[in-house]
């Protein structure tokens, strides 16, 4: 079923030529554009550290956007690449704005959770009502603005969470002698 309702979203895009459409070049300069400003600001004396961090929101933002397709909760009416619903976004929107505000917490020495909570909101409660007014994203079964600041939320703190992690055991790792 899965592989039959992938043919039939494929099928759709190319039917409807959704590469033609405004939609699609605003999801691809949505991809583009981010990685463009974070080659430009990215702090290369920190490159792995925050490309780790950024690496991690990436797969929790992209697990979790899987989870709630798949349960039918959001949807993302036009994709760049039909068989990746989310693609822009939780490959370069939302890991390049996390990054660049974990990259800023750090330089600056500010608290990144609140930071993260403001950044949080500023997706949930804005982006995403503009996305939704735009026909970009689609909310459904009671997901509301604060299920979806939880999301963002908790890929926020798990990705610092796990960054912090592989920090110190990078720290405690044995010497080559």
């Amino acid at each position: 079923m899965r592989k039959e309702a992938t043919e039939t979203l494929i099928q759709t895009w190319i039917e409807h030529k959704i590469f033609f459409s405004f939609e699609f070049w605003l999801m691809a300069a949505l991809l583009v554009l981010p990685l463009i400003i974070l080659l430009i600001k990215i702090d290369k004396s920190k490159i792995f550290h925050i490309c780790f961090f950024g690496y991690s929101v990436h797969v929790l933002s992209f697990y979790i956007s899987l989870v709630g397709l798949n349960l039918g909760l959001w949807g993302y009416p036009y994709q760049l690449i039909p068989a990746f619903p989310s693609f822009s976004l939780d490959s370069s929107l939302v890991p390049v704005s996390f990054m660049l505000v974990y990259q800023w917490t750090i330089n600056k020495k500010k608290n990144y959770y609140l930071y993260a909570i403001i950044t949080s909101v500023i997706f949930a409660f804005i982006v995403e009502t503009l996305f939704l007014k735009m026909d970009l994203f689609k909310i459904y079964d009671g997901i509301n603005y604060f299920h979806r600041f939880a999301f963002y939320i908790t890929i926020s703190v798990c990705a610092k969470v796990i960054t912090i992690i592989f920090l110190k055991l990078q720290k405690n790792k044995p010497s080559a002698d």
